[in-house]
């Protein structure tokens, strides 16, 4: 099999491959890592890269194919993990130079279990500093690019997972999501990203950013995604807010479709401003739902932007994670986070518990919606990819937006804890990826999946290669 097409196998493609022996661990290992040599100089994807050990582990995991041995559901298939998650005897730095040599020495639930499953570690990936914005860049590693348009953003914060998964170096990356950090780069990477519900992937170890934080994945193809969920998801008791086992297989449910589901679509969520293309893209997806048994109708929300409740607790926990180390390091940090820390240092107690006010009342808007409906569609975002060397898209005519503004469509999503994925909607006139969000009520994380896949029946997207 030529090299891209087998970096463009889907996980579960690859890993029924090698148990069959038609493929082998290595064969597939050594691939990735030399599309990675190829591509990562100019994507700037992946910022460690332990191609010695991720060859040592194939070559164990061929060994047990050879044995006879039993396999786990991804055993042999290349895994990815965003550089702000630990993962034993690797650097974990943040995108930080506070961090620039830690070296975590336990895997978190997440990655243990994916390793658990087979999964062989082939880097690390890139990340803005602590995850603060919706770009990829910092001051250890510099900037990644878009496969799409290398002089365009990925999106973050885990646009280098994003990239990777979309030029065909890795097919599984795992990453987090405290305000739109999958869905963001999914959607202009042209990748399926989903933020399962708050817990039910756990959170380890435990940090103050980690009550707006959700754990998940991006991969190419949805049966990928309900199957590395399947694999993370249930309790761990190093997170007290992790989930009960969600009583089924995510994987299974993929089949149910979506027939005579209601379907709310809302261009703009009551106050956002969208760009023209992206809005007539998405509206045609979002219709298009009916055509897999779905009841689809158009409505008006009148929510107000929850994004002074949102950013409370983003700044705040943000200023928490390095108030201990600004005297004497705090000109490492990137002035844009630094700018964050030092909003989120005003904060009093009384902000936080107002803040918490206004979640609920927000929470009472939003499942005013799923009385009526089973899942709401929206643009993930509302412009399409934007230059590299920004933080923030550039304002729609008229508008004035406050930092990480501008992704108005999936902080809310983080406050009230849902489940919602991105999943490519179409590409702009000038070939450049855009995402539709599917949201579905607390915990119906296998409806959205459902959603997703009934989608990609309809307009496949795994095909598109970027770096064709």
């Amino acid at each position: 099999m030529a090299s891209e097409d087998l970096a463009y196998l889907s996980a579960v493609e690859l890993a029924a491959a090698i148990r069959e022996k038609k493929i082998s661990p290595v064969e597939v290992t050594r691939a990735v890592l030399a599309r990675i040599e190829r591509h990562n100089k100019d994507l700037n994807a992946f910022v460690t890269i332990p191609a010695e050990a991720a060859i040592c582990a194939a070559t164990k995991a061929e060994e047990a194919v050879m044995a006879q041995q039993p396999l786990g559901p991804l055993h042999g298939v290349p895994l990815h993990v965003k550089d702000n998650l630990y993962v034993a005897g690797s650097r974990t730095t943040f995108g930080s130079k506070l961090f620039e040599k830690n070296v975590t020495t336990q895997d978190c639930p997440a990655v243990k279990r994916l390793r658990t499953a087979g999964m062989i570690l082939i880097g690390r990936t890139n990340t803005p500093e602590f995850g603060w914005k919706g770009v990829t860049d910092n001051r250890v590693f510099g900037i990644s690019r878009n496969p799409w348009n290398t002089q365009l953003t990925p999106g973050g914060s885990s646009g280098g997972a994003a990239a990777a998964v979309a030029a065909g170096m890795g097919p599984i990356g795992v990453g987090t999501d405290g305000g739109g950090s999958l869905r963001i780069p999914a959607s202009f990477c042209g990748v399926f990203g989903f933020k399962p519900s708050f817990g039910r992937v756990p959170n380890a170890p435990g940090s103050g950013g980690a009550i707006l934080r959700h754990i998940g994945t991006m991969t190419r193809t949805v049966t990928d995604m309900a199957t590395a969920l399947d694999l993370m998801a249930g309790p761990d008791p190093s997170d007290l807010l992790s989930l009960p086992h969600a009583g089924c297989s995510f994987v299974n449910e993929l089949g149910k479709g979506i027939r005579q589901k209601r379907v709310a679509y809302c261009p703009d969520l009551g106050y956002a401003r969208v760009n023209p293309e992206v809005a007539g893209v998405c509206q045609r997806a979002a219709l298009r739902f009916a055509e897999a048994g779905a009841v689809v109708e158009e409505v008006k929300l009148d929510w107000r932007d929850p994004y002074e409740s949102w950013s409370v607790f983003f700044f705040g926990t943000a200023a928490a994670s390095v108030e201990q180390k600004l005297a004497t390091d705090g000109d490492l940090l990137d002035p844009g986070f630094r700018n964050v820390v030092d909003r989120g240092l005003k904060l009093r107690g009384v902000d936080f518990a107002n803040a918490l006010a206004a979640r609920h009342a927000f929470w009472e808007q939003v499942r005013q919606v799923y009385e009526k409906f089973d899942l709401l569609l929206c643009p993930t975002l509302p412009v399409p990819p934007f230059a590299v060397g920004q933080n923030d898209a550039a304002p729609i005519e008229g508008e004035q937006l406050e930092p990480l503004q501008w992704t108005r469509f999936t902080y809310p999503f983080n406050l009230t804890g849902q489940p919602a994925a991105s999943v490519p909607a179409g590409w702009t006139r000038s070939g450049l990826p855009i995402g539709l969000q599917i949201i579905g009520d607390r915990f119906a994380d296998a409806l959205v999946l459902q959603a997703a896949r009934a989608w990609e029946q309809l307009q496949p997207w795994a095909d598109k290669r970027p770096l064709a």
